[in-house]
Formats: structure tokens, C-alpha cells, sequence
């Protein structure tokens, strides 16, 4: 039951959201920003692992195991520099700072990752492999965590909220997207020679890759610093603190964390975060394998996110409006969990036609757009339920925590490339899946094995996502008290 709030506060509310209101340009440039993560997301997900241990020739285990190492480094730099930008009082506010310093080391380190030394053993290449992933993490940490926190104080409107959140998942999906479908309709097919058919395996692709993507990363960052600029003296600015030794941080960060709401979304974020890694890492194992679908078919299936781009962030503010959002996170995560195995369900059972049936191609297609779309929208309601407790926190503990929520949810999407990725690779090698094989050198029972494996593997991480979001408590209401209540101050401020 939602109750009314008195005509005084909610005027007083009124007069605090219109502060916070946001135009196209300012939700465009805020949404380009995430072109950077997301190419750095798609590199880290699709092809470094196929990179380093089907053309490299490199244990999948190693590969896996150092990006999984790396987040060891994550779970110190994401707090810190959430908690920091929170307090940075400067003319470029709390978050352009970080934002602009990151841009040419977020780039140069992703480039480097993607021509490693010729004639090194797996040992060497697992520590310059592990070496980069830390310097890459950290460079982003320092961009990707700010500037996701100044998308949470842009505005406090509840359905606005998720309306600017969805152009930040789009620009997202759609730009890191490209930069996949660009690799396989473009680099992959003209790297083909008649000693390397498939550009796939050619390491000149993987060259080629990191100096567009390096670039597209820079570029995205400084539209995106520059073109929310203007709305620096409109934020926040950080109360004068002393300097707290470092056992007060931790007392600060964990009062602010240790919310069984929060609790309940990193839960579930980090349940999705790792089914995510493991579905995209295997992603191009099951297109190129399990399917044998070609590169020009592997580069349709990667249009088809174009599409579940636009499903995903028209439908989030849609159930915001309708259905609340954790009920539409409950109910749509659900679909999504339950359509996203479907089609390797279906071979495994014997039902989909044999491989080079043009029904299995446009069935995988058609599946994968509506179950990408359903999980862009899940995303995009996540995001937005945790933006929402910043004023909760606000109310309990009397400051501006932004970056720290933010961090939490840039440390999650991380796990994708740790977790996710390591389970993927556990995944292959209880599959006795081969490496340095192509498509004709794999047995139908590795395949079958691979599977096997895999569905009820992501199936139990999915339903652990869902479970988690049922903790969440925060309502429409509640946070329409706690932005009355918050206003309320600032009357009496002034």
C-alpha cells in the first residue's frame, strides 16, 4: 500500500527533483561514457580467452586464474576510489577529475594486452597476462567508478532514475557491440588467408583490435567528461572533513554498506555477474563449436544485441512505471534465466535439427535476442534500485555516498572476467574440451560433454540472482519519504 505524502513535503520534494532534472544532451553524453567499459567488457569476455589459449596457445586455466587474481587488487582500489571521489573537492567537482586523469592509461594498457611477447612459456605469459589485467582494472576502476556515481546524483527522480540509467546500458551494449560485430565482419574476415582460413586464429586480428578499441576507449571517456561538464556546479559538493585515519574509512564504508537492501542487490548482482562472464566467455565456443555457425553468422547473432538494446532499455522504464522495480527485476530476471539455455537444451535432447540447418541458426538467433533483451532490462533495474538507496543513506548517515555504492557495482561487473570467466574455464576442462583445436578437431562427445556441463551450471547461478533480489526492501514510498526528509533538511539549512 502506498501512502501519501503530506502537501508540504511533497512540494519540498517537488522543488529537490527538479534540481536534478536531466536533458537529452546531458543523458546522451552520460550514456556514451559506457562505450569504454563495455569495449574493455566485450575484449575481457569474448576473445581473451580464446585469444590467449586457442591462438596463443596458452592453458585456459592460467588465462582464468590470473584474471581471477586480479580482483584480489579490485576489492582494494573499487572502495578506495568510490569513498574518494565521494570526498574530492575540487573545480571539476568530485567526479571529472578521475574521469579525465583515466582516459590515456585506460587506453594504453587495453592496447598493450593484445600484443604480448612472441616465445614466452605459459608461466611468462600468465604474469604479463596477470600484470595488464591489474593495471587495466585499476585505470578503469579510476574512470569507470566515478563516473557511474555521477550518473546517481544527476537526478533522484524514481522513474528518471531508470530512464537515464537505461541510456548508460544502451549506449553500453549497443558501443561495446559494435566493436564486437566490427572484429567479426571486419578484422576477423580479411585476416583470412589460405593458411589461416578462419581470421579468428590469425594474431594480426587481435593487433588490429586493440588499436581500435584503445581509441574508441579514449574517445568515449572524453565526450563523456566533457559533455556533462557544464553540469559540475549543479552537483554536490562534499562537506570539509579532517583527515580520517584508515580504520574510520573502513567504519564509514561499511555503515554504508551494511544494509540488508544493499545486501540482497550486490548478492544478486554478483550472481549475475558471474553467470554473465561464464555465458559470454563460452559465448563463441558454443557459436563456433557446438553450432558451427560461420564468421559472417557469428557476426549476425553479435547485430542481434542491437536489437535486445533497444528491448532491454525501452522495457526498464516501462516496468519501473508499472510494476515497481523489484517486481519487475523478480519477474523479468525470471523469464530471462529460464529462456537463456533453452536452445543447447533442446540439441542436448535431440530435438534441434543437425548442425548447417538453416532452422538453428534464426532459432539461436531469435532466442538470443529477446533473452539479451530481458537481461539488459534486468541490468538497467539493478542499477537503478541501488542508485535509489544513496538517499536512504543518506538519511541514516547524514552524508553523500554515491561512489561508494558505485563501486560496489563496478567491483561486481568485474566479476565477470573473474569468476565468470574461471568458471568457464572449469567448465572446458570438465568437459575435456581441447585447446588449440579447431571446430573439425572437437568430438561430438566433447561437445556433448560441453553441454552437458554448461546448462546446469548457469541455470543454478541464475536462480541464485533471483533469489537474492526477494531481501530488497525499498519502495516507490519509501524512497518518496526519504526524499521528503532530505529536503526537509535542506529547508531548515537555509
Amino acid at each position: 500500500m502506498t501512502m501519501a505524502l503530506p502537501e508540504t513535503q511533497a512540494k519540498s520534494v517537488g522543488r529537490y527533483e527538479k534540481k536534478s532534472d536531466t536533458s537529452f544532451l546531458t543523458r546522451l553524453s552520460y550514456g556514451i561514457g559506457a562505450i569504454s567499459y563495455a569495449v574493455k567488457d566485450g575484449g575481457f569476455n569474448y576473445f581473451l580467452l580464446l585469444f590467449y589459449s586457442q591462438v596463443v596457445g596458452v592453458d585456459p586455466r592460467l588465462v582464468g586464474f590470473a584474471i581471477l587474481i586480479a580482483l584480489i587488487f579490485d576489492a582494494i582500489s573499487d572502495p578506495v576510489v568510490g569513498w574518494w571521489s565521494d570526498r574530492m573537492n575540487s573545480p571539476l567537482g568530485r567526479r571529472h577529475p578521475f574521469m579525465y586523469a583515466a582516459a590515456l592509461p585506460v587506453a594504453a594498457s587495453y592496447y598493450f594486452l593484445w600484443v604480448p611477447p612472441s616465445g614466452w612459456s605459459d608461466q611468462s605469459l600468465f604474469w604479463y597476462i596477470l600484470g595488464l589485467a591489474i593495471l587495466i582494472r585499476t585505470f578503469i576502476t579510476f574512470y569507470e567508478t566515478p563516473s557511474t556515481a555521477l550518473g546517481y546524483e544527476l537526478t533522484s527522480d524514481y522513474e528518471e532514475r531508470s530512464t537515464l540509467i537505461s541510456f548508460r546500458f544502451f549506449f553500453g551494449w549497443v558501443g561495446g557491440n559494435a566493436m564486437t560485430v566490427f572484429m567479426f565482419l571486419v578484422i576477423f574476415a580479411s585476416m583470412a588467408s589460405e593458411v589461416i582460413p578462419n581470421g579468428q586464429f590469425n594474431p594480426e586480428s587481435y593487433r588490429i583490435y586493440g588499436v581500435i578499441a584503445s581509441l574508441l576507449m579514449f574517445s568515449a571517456i572524453m565526450i563523456s567528461a566533457i559533455g556533462t561538464h557544464h553540469r559540475i556546479k549543479h552537483l554536490t559538493k562534499p562537506k570539509a572533513e579532517a583527515r580520517l585515519p584508515p580504520l574510520e574509512i573502513f567504519r564509514q564504508v561499511r555503515a554504508t554498506l551494511w544494509e540488508r537492501s544493499f545486501l540482497s542487490l550486490f548478492g544478486a548482482a554478483m550472481f549475475g555477474a558471474v553467470a554473465t562472464g561464464l555465458t559470454t566467455a563460452l559465448a563463441f565456443y558454443f557459436y563456433s563449436y557446438f553450432w558451427g555457425f560461420s564468421s559472417g553468422q557469428t557476426g549476425l547473432l553479435t547485430l542481434a544485441v542491437f536489437g535486445s538494446a533497444v528491448i532491454g532499455t525501452l522495457l526498464a522504464p516501462i516496468a519501473t512505471r508499472h510494476m515497481g522495480k523489484k517486481r519487475a527485476a523478480i519477474l523479468i530476471g525470471s523469464i530471462a534465466v529460464i529462456g537463456s539455455p533453452l536452445p543447447i537444451v533442446l540439441r542436448l535432447i535431440g530435438v534441434m535439427p543437425e548442425n548447417g540447418n538453416p532452422f538453428v541458426f534464426w532459432f539461436v538467433f531469435c532466442a538470443n535476442l529477446i533473452d539479451v533483451g530481458l537481461i539488459i532490462c534486468f541490468q538497467v533495474l539493478i542499477t537503478s534500485m541501488m542508485a535509489d538507496l544513496v538517499e536512504q543513506d543518506e538519511v541514516r548517515n547524514h552524508r553523500r555516498s554515491e561512489g561508494v555504492f558505485a563501486s560496489a557495482m563496478t567491483f561486481v561487473r568485474k566479476m565477470v572476467q573473474g569468476l565468470g570467466l574461471m568458471t568457464a574455464t572449469l567448465v572446458l576442462v570438465a568437459a575435456d574440451f581441447p585447446t588449440g583445436a579447431s571446430p573439425d578437431e572437437v568430438s561430438d562427445a566433447a561437445l556433448f560433454r560441453f553441454g552437458l556441463y554448461y546448462v546446469p551450471t548457469v541455470l543454478l547461478i541464475w536462480g541464485g540472482m533471483i533469489c537474492c533480489i526477494f531481501f530488497y526492501r525499498l519502495t516507490r514510498a519509501g524512497h518518496e519519504r526519504n526524499l521528503a526528509e532530505l529536503a526537509a533538511r535542506r529547508e531548515e539549512v537555509t
